[in-house]
């Protein structure tokens, strides 16, 4: 086991970056830290962590590369929703965990911060919200 001189071990030996579940993990702690009133209207909005975007996602979004993507809101935002709509796939959130990683050790930011980010924004994109609205929202999380 590596060893400082002081005796003291070195916490960063036996560190692994954070795994899919870590990130589910990050994510459903910033979801239930968000507002009240502003989780009850997001339903049964699911959240998933994935290594990348798939190909067809990837050449949808015109991505250069897999990592210029960290989050995506799949479904129908509530603004377009109609009851007479046939039920499609549950509305989804879908992190991607390789690019929140590289981001995360480019920049001066938590990871939970930026999980956190990326996730009210996805979900403003569900509700059609301002970029102003989002960032307040992010504010209360936090």
């Amino acid at each position: 086991m590596a060893s400082r001189a002081d005796g003291r071990e070195n916490a960063w030996a036996h560190m692994m970056a954070p795994s899919i579940d870590d990130l589910a993990q990050i994510a459903e702690d910033a979801f239930a830290r968000l507002p009240e009133v502003f989780a009850r209207r997001c339903g049964d909005i699911a959240i998933l962590v994935v290594e990348f975007p798939d190909e067809q996602t990837a050449e949808d979004l015109e991505l250069e590369t897999p990592f210029d993507l960290l989050g995506l809101y799949e479904g129908i935002d509530l603004a377009s929703a109609s009851s007479f709509d046939a039920p499609e796939a549950p509305n989804r959130i879908v992190l991607f965990r390789r690019a929140l990683l590289d981001y995360w050790a480019e920049h001066e930011e938590t990871l939970g911060d930026l999980v956190t980010h990326v996730l009210v924004h996805e979900i403003g994109h569900h509700f059609g919200l301002s970029d102003d609205d989002m960032e307040a929202i992010e504010a209360a999380a936090r």
